[in-house]
């Protein structure tokens, strides 16, 4: 289960990078209006649609396996290092007896 959406995910990123650098920016269509040609597959306004379309459907794949990896692999050892501590006293603060100690 792990490895399929691991797998998933893996798609889901390559495709949200594809589909990010197939889409033009913003300032392209000032250099149309200046006398350069927009020329595209699915006409002037479609592309935008269907390109924007696919780009929030992979960035929603990707948020949804970002999420569900997180809760399969976040659940780690609940242990702590201060479990060992717990109900005993601390070195420091036990009583030691040394020779020194002894004499009075």
């Amino acid at each position: 289960m792990q490895l399929l959406i691991i797998g998933i995910h893996i798609i889901a990123c390559l495709s949200l990078i594809f589909i990010v650098l197939l889409q033009t920016g913003k300032g392209s269509d000032m250099g149309a209006a200046f006398g350069g040609s927009s020329q595209t597959v699915f006409g002037s306004s479609g592309a935008a649609t269907l390109l924007h379309k696919v780009t929030v459907t992979a960035a929603v794949i990707f948020m949804l396996t970002s999420l569900t990896l997180a809760l399969f692999f976040g659940r780690g050892d609940r242990s702590s290092l201060m479990e060992d501590f717990h109900g005993t006293a601390a070195p420091a603060a036990q009583e030691s007896k040394t020779p020194a100690d002894s004499n009075k």
